[in-house]
C-alpha cells in the first residue's frame, strides 16, 4: 500500500533543488557536486549561468552550498522542488 500522505520537509529527507550560480560549470563537476545534473544557460550579453539540479538531503545541501562559495561564485537562486 502506497503512502499518499503529503510529505512534509524535513531535514533528514531528500528532497529535489534548482542551484543556479553566475559563470560555468561544466558536467564533469557533476561529482563533486553530489551527483547533481548540472547545466549551463549561454547569455551572449552576460555570464553564462550555471543550473545544478537534483536531489539531496539538508546536509548534503549545505555542504554544496558551502564549496560553492569557497568557489567564489554568488547564489542567484535555490529553489526546493515541491513534488507532486
Amino acid at each position: 500500500m502506497i503512502n499518499k500522505t503529503k510529505q512534509k520537509l524535513t531535514l533528514d529527507r531528500p528532497a529535489a533543488y534548482q542551484i543556479k550560480v553566475p559563470g560555468l560549470l561544466d558536467e564533469r563537476w557533476s561529482d563533486w557536486a553530489d551527483g547533481m545534473v548540472i547545466t549551463v544557460e549561454d547569455k551572449s550579453d552576460d555570464l553564462p549561468v550555471t543550473t545544478l539540479a537534483g536531489t539531496v538531503d539538508q546536509a548534503a545541501l549545505q555542504g554544496l552550498l558551502r564549496r560553492l562559495y569557497s568557489l567564489g561564485l554568488p547564489l542567484v537562486s535555490v529553489i526546493w522542488i515541491k513534488e507532486d
